[in-house]
Parts: C-alpha cells; structure tokens; sequence
C-alpha cells in the first residue's frame, strides 16, 4: 500500500465567520472520512492558526532567518492533513469527496504520494 498525505487549506477569515452549524456539519464530514478510510488513516490532526507557524529560511548570505507566520502571503492557510495508506489515488480520491472542504469555494484539498526511501 502506499502512503498518501492529505493536506487541507482554507481561508481563516471564512473558518472564523462558520457557525456552530456548519461546525457540526464540518465535524460530522470529518468523522465520515475517518470512518471509510478506517485503519488506512494513520495519523491526522487540525493545525494551529497560519499565524502561530514559524518559517526558516536561509538568506543569499547562508544566514538562518526566521519568520513569523508562513512564508508567504495567501489566503488560503494549511489547516490540517491526515496521512493514509490506500492501494492508488482513486482509493484517495473516493475517500476525500466526504470531507467538506472539497466542496467549500472558500478551501480545497491537496493529495500528494509519500516517497518511500526504504
């Protein structure tokens, strides 16, 4: 089985403005997702706030510089990911249309395969 990393964006202005409606129904698509994908999901977890994050970078002069926040100015913010085995990225697929976020304007969902160096 492969891995798969699941990562989750949205907009922080929108997550704040969700009542405590569309929380639950949030919630509920979330406990979906872990329900079908079962003992494939093997670890996933909500993020902290974008501005909580600390970037490190180098400089043109080799230096460590660190950021406050992310790195770059977006909307859209990493809010959370789950890591899964499953045998292909239709398996994937299939599985992250019940999470909310796919169908929201305001977030989406990026998938990539781990690489496995062992």
């Amino acid at each position: 089985m492969a891995k798969y990393l699941i990562l989750i964006y949205g907009d922080a202005q929108q997550w704040n403005a969700m009542t405590d409606e569309e929380w639950k129904a949030n919630d509920a698509a979330h406990e979906a997702f872990a329900a079908t994908a079962g003992p494939r999901v093997i670890d996933g977890r909500q993020l902290e706030p974008a501005p909580t994050a600390t970037s490190l970078r180098s400089d043109a002069s080799g230096q460590l510089q660190t950021t406050d926040g992310p790195f770059l100015e977006t909307k859209e913010a990493l809010g959370g990911y789950y890591l899964i085995e499953a045998t292909d990225l239709d398996e994937v697929l299939s599985m992250v249309t019940l999470l909310r976020e796919v169908h929201q304007t305001h977030s989406g969902v990026e998938i990539r395969p781990v690489v496995d160096h062992g």
